[in-house]
């Protein structure tokens, strides 16, 4: 394994060596173009003659069911060290119950949707470039992992309706958690596959202010601290007006002064969302948002990297037992 990345360290000294080309002479480029080539091609050949040696080796097979509590020379990978819940998941306990305090009902979103949910019932157009299959993710069958706990909205639109109904104080409350996935570049900052929450709030009389009155309660109930907010003009099919809505980082947790961050996407809900699910825009109105959980949890432990959440490394996992 060493030698392999040792090869594969060679190969990327290599590439940027190659890229020094354009500074030489034209009359230099030639002889030093067949020379880094015929290096490469050499270091190439023997990755994968180590590939194939690596494929070839026989891994000594694991008991899975072997209990290491009373031989101490069993390696590692045997521990029965009792599990302990993933960091994600006791920060989303944390995050819905601030929300159930707040009188909001739970319910969970799916891991797999259709185009009707992701799209349709959420305005977007037809030709809207987030229906490219190269934005989202889709299986042979058609069917979308959901990029985005949105595609909920219409089924809790159309499962609460009737609550607004009741009475002249009739409303939606409801916060929808779910995992999400989209064709994202993977990097310190970027997930491919992540959490979200989702918030819709349906009345006859709610306002941005109230939403924003909301938002601001959930985070400071969150961050343990009092939190200045600001928006910004945003842009969502399903919402309109749409905003971004950013927190000034908290003080204790890396955060300095004047210093804001976007958490969440949010907007009053555009008067098609509640047609479609057989509200009438023109007696009732409603709110919603969407954000992350990882960039919840990252901001409030000082986290630098995402990746560490869907990386499966024990120290890191362990640090929050």
């Amino acid at each position: 394994m060493q030698e392999l990345e040792s090869l594969k360290k060679e190969l990327k000294d290599i590439n940027k060596q190659a890229a020094k080309i354009r500074e030489l002479a034209a009359e230099e480029r030639a002889e030093f173009g067949k020379k880094i080539n015929s290096r490469r091609q050499m270091v190439l050949e023997k990755i994968k003659e180590v590939e194939r040696k690596l494929m070839d080796v026989e891994a000594e097979p694991i008991d899975v069911t072997a209990w290491s509590g009373v031989n101490e020379e069993l390696p590692e990978f045997y521990s029965q060290e009792l599990g302990s819940e993933h960091p994600l998941m006791s920060e989303l306990e944390r995050v819905l119950s601030i929300y159930q305090m707040m009188g909001f009902d739970i319910v969970e979103a799916r891991q797999l949707d259709d185009e009707r949910h992701m799209f349709d019932t959420l305005n977007f157009p037809k030709e809207h470039p987030a229906r490219d299959g190269y934005d989202t993710f889709r299986t042979k069958e058609g069917f979308i992992p959901p990029a985005h706990t949105s595609t909920m909205q219409h089924r809790v639109l159309k499962k609460y309706r009737r609550q607004l109904e009741q009475n002249e104080k009739g409303q939606i409350a409801v916060v929808v958690p779910g995992r999400v996935f989209r064709n994202e570049d993977v990097d310190a900052t970027h997930e491919h596959t992540f959490y979200q929450c989702e918030g819709v709030f349906v009345s006859r009389s709610c306002s941005m202010a109230q939403m924003l009155g909301i938002l601001r309660e959930f985070f400071e109930k969150y961050y343990e601290q009092k939190l200045n907010i600001r928006t910004q003009p945003g842009y969502f099919p399903f919402t309109e007006p749409s905003l971004e809505f950013m927190i000034e980082k908290p003080q204790g947790l890396g955060g300095k002064k004047g210093d804001y961050l976007e958490m969440l996407g949010c907007g009053m809900i555009h008067p098609n969302v509640l047609k479609m699910a057989g509200i009438d825009p023109s007696e009732y109105h409603g709110f919603a948002w969407g954000g992350g959980i990882d960039r919840l949890v990252m901001l409030r432990y000082g986290l630098s990297d995402v990746r560490d959440f869907e990386s499966g490394n024990l120290r890191f996992l362990r640090a929050f037992n």
